[in-house]
């Protein structure tokens, strides 16, 4: 749970971005112990400062905050039970639709933005990822190899060409991070909606009344 004052709300998409990524999780895996997180273990763990999300990136025109903030809402807010989650960090559209390959795609460009936000060179970053042999055990077992490695790894390079040529970093994924083309369709208004157990009934009933017709024929 996270709380927070109103000027840093809107930071909750790139905390979120941080925590989830597999450099963070490297890093606190070095912390614990055992199986339980103090909090004075909690202290130390390396999360990223807010000041670090006002910078702009050497991939991109936009500010980092700006940059991650698409690609975390797309991850996170897929249903309207998200809405008030949604409406507090500044978006007002409908929730996105669940599409399994986006999802790891935007998962990797996440992952090879916080290895370089967190200093990694690729050989680091990809000792890191030898860390997690349960991802790559999964992997293997769908794809016939470390997909998820090879893709984050694929995307390091990228930002790094770009970062280097001084041009903007172009995604793979059509249409863009968060685009309006992969949303669900609007919601109906509170007075137009039917609630579920009212929905269940008229079901029900409509079933009934089908086998009564059936028995009778």
């Amino acid at each position: 749970v996270m709380f927070g004052s109103e000027h840093v709300v809107p930071f909750f998409p790139a905390l979120i971005g941080n925590l989830g990524s597999f450099a963070f999780d490297f890093a606190a895996r070095q912390k614990i112990g055992g199986t339980h997180m103090a909090s004075f273990i909690t202290e130390q763990l390396p999360v990223l400062p807010l000041e670090t999300f006002k910078r702009g990136t050497a991939w991109s025109t936009l500010p980092l905050l700006a940059w991650i903030f698409p690609r975390v809402l797309e991850l996170c807010y897929t249903a309207w039970d998200l809405e008030p989650f949604s409406r507090d960090i500044g978006y007002g559209g409908s929730p996105f639709l669940w599409d399994v390959e986006r999802r790891f795609q935007l998962r990797c460009e996440l992952d090879a933005t916080f290895f370089h936000l967190y200093g990694l060179n690729r050989e680091d970053s990809a000792y890191v990822m030898d860390t997690f042999p349960i991802v790559r055990k999964n992997d293997e077992k769908s794809h016939g190899e470390y997909r998820t490695k090879r893709v984050i790894l694929e995307r390091y390079d990228a930002l790094a060409e770009s970062a280097r040529n001084g041009q903007v970093y172009q995604s793979s994924m059509d249409p863009a991070p968060a685009s309006f083309r992969r949303v669900h369709a609007p919601r109906l208004p509170g007075n137009q909606r039917v609630a579920l157990d009212s929905a269940a009934k008229s079901l029900l009933s409509l079933v009934y009344i089908f086998l009564q017709h059936t028995r009778e024929e």
